[in-house]
């Protein structure tokens, strides 16, 4: 089992395992118990000393007709304690202040002297030894860790009581009791009351009588609880099962499976489909399955942008390696000097191509470091078009600039890549654009969004190629313009900008109503910010 279905197991038993240790300490309820059974001591023994005054006190009469001396009549007291004592089921003394035993109702006289009479105790229960021994054990562990009022003395007793001292408290008019250990292990509990006539103390009565039933009742509480234990500890240990199952072994199967991927050269290792539990779990496994993918698909997009890095650099040196052969052959003057003009346009190439690519491989890693802020792409637009016109770089190409009246259009964005952004896409349509043609340039809003158009007046897109314009080294430029001019990752970087922005990019054709085409167009759409 592994630790996270242990803990789960741990924690759900250890839970109930507080719960039933406290149930099973059940100090109060013996307390209870024994109060109810020293109170029902106490009435039989105040009725056993008031019939005893009534029946077996002796007056003896003085001269003047008025009783001087009374004494107890031992045989009549004698039959009176034994018999309330045997329907009581108590051990009833009848002791004088001198310390002298008149009755015991435990010893009986014979022929041959004097009887001692014992209960036998009740059948040996084995079946429940070992939960008795353990519940002892327990007892005797709690009762140290607890307070000292544990259920094993009476509420009211005083410090040290005993047998003795609660007779010594009848002999003064007054009740007392007593709880005691017993032979056997057993508690003992025992009143004294006053045996009185005409408010004179004779003699005090002591009822005593073990708690073995007390202690049943309490035992089979506890067996009860115990029992309701064993069945609550099975259906937690069931549910926690269940529970470590619907967690840890889901969990299990991901980390395998990840580090299967890990380990693996090739894509035959997936993580499972966990899409049908809609939980965390679930979840989990969804969003691992995405980044899997999206992991997949980063190294593939490496794998192919390594190799058309390496195809795009070639090409330039071998042209400068055949150039350098050759100027290395010939003597003509104007030939080194053509060869030495190729060389310099293959390393102007070659700079601009890995300036270019440099900057297509920094967007993703510092657009997801970039603190988003407020960028107002109108302002953006406003200050690009302006630049254009002033620098000259529109070969006579106008400018038309149609933004949206009202409050600003705001978006959150990196401010530098969205500028970066517009300026490769108004480059863009300068560079189709033929001499005095125009650009018309357009922002507005659109149902919670900033919508972004680009037109001009050029060849347009190939028909089919809408899509293929934003790939890496796609290259259809206009056939005045140097080769080289342009690495073909323009569009590529601004798409890419645009997508961890958050939002879109696409081309189109401008077409008459014929169904010619004036032109190309760019959109882009922008989130406004909330």
């Amino acid at each position: 089992m592994r630790s996270i279905s242990r803990r789960i197991l741990a924690v759900n038993v250890f839970a109930l395992a507080v719960l039933v240790a406290g149930l099973l300490f059940v100090g109060q309820y013996r307390q209870g118990l024994i109060d109810n059974e020293i109170a029902a001591l106490t009435i039989q023994a105040e009725m056993f000393a008031a019939a005893l005054g009534e029946a077996a006190v002796a007056e003896a009469a003085g001269g003047s007709g008025v009783s001087s001396k009374q004494t107890i009549l031992a045989d009549i007291a004698g039959q009176i304690v034994r018999r309330l004592a045997d329907a009581t089921h108590t051990q009833a003394r009848l002791v004088l202040k001198d310390g002298s035993v008149v009755t015991d109702s435990r010893i009986r006289a014979g022929p041959g002297g004097a009887v001692q009479v014992e209960d036998l105790p009740p059948p040996i229960k084995t079946d429940g030894d070992l939960v008795r021994r353990a519940l002892d054990l327990y007892d005797r562990i709690a009762t140290k860790i607890l307070p000292a009022d544990t259920g094993l003395s009476a509420p009211g007793t005083a410090p040290g009581e005993t047998p003795k001292r609660a007779l010594s408290r009848a002999f003064n008019g007054e009740n007392g009791f007593a709880i005691s250990r017993g032979s056997g292990g057993h508690m003992a509990v025992s009143v004294a009351v006053p045996v009185q006539r005409y408010k004179r103390v004779l003699a005090a009565l002591s009822l005593n009588k073990d708690t073995r039933r007390i202690d049943e009742a309490v035992f089979q509480v506890r067996l009860d609880i115990l029992k309701v234990f064993g069945i609550a500890l099975l259906i937690t240990v069931l549910l926690s099962v269940y529970l470590a199952g619907t967690i840890a072994r889901p969990l299990a199967r991901l980390a395998e499976a990840a580090d299967h991927v890990r380990r693996g050269l090739a894509r035959q290792y997936s993580l499972p489909d966990m899409g049908r539990r809609h939980d965390e779990i679930g979840a989990l496994g969804g969003a691992l399955k995405d980044m899997t993918e999206a992991l997949w698909q980063r190294m593939d997009a490496i794998e192919g942008f390594a190799a058309d890095v390496a195809h795009e650099i070639k090409n330039p040196l071998t042209s400068l390696r055949s150039a350098v052969e050759t100027w290395v052959r010939i003597d003509d003057p104007a030939q080194q000097r053509k060869l030495v003009s190729i060389i310099q346009n293959d390393i102007e190439r070659l700079d601009r191509l890995i300036t270019d690519i440099s900057n297509a491989s920094r967007v993703d890693a510092e657009m997801s470091r970039a603190e988003m802020t407020p960028v107002d792409v109108g302002a953006i637009l406003v200050a690009l078009a302006e630049i254009h016109q002033a620098s000259g770089e529109a070969r006579h190409v106008e400018i038309d600039l149609d933004i949206a009246a009202g409050p600003a259009l705001i978006i959150e964005g990196v401010e530098d890549r969205i500028v970066q952004v517009m300026r490769n896409l108004i480059s863009n349509a300068v560079s189709f654009s033929p001499e005095g043609g125009r650009i018309r340039i357009s922002a507005s809003r659109d149902d919670g969004t900033v919508l972004i158009t680009i037109s001009d007046d050029g060849p347009g897109i190939p028909p089919g190629s809408e899509a293929a314009v934003f790939e890496r080294f796609y290259r259809e430029r206009p056939a005045a313009e140097k080769f080289g001019t342009h690495s073909g990752l323009g569009l590529s970087i601004s798409q890419q900008i645009v997508t961890a922005h958050g939002g879109d990019i696409w081309a189109e054709n401008r077409t008459a109503p014929g169904g010619a085409i004036l032109g190309a167009r760019f959109i882009v759409r922008f989130a406004l910010a909330k």
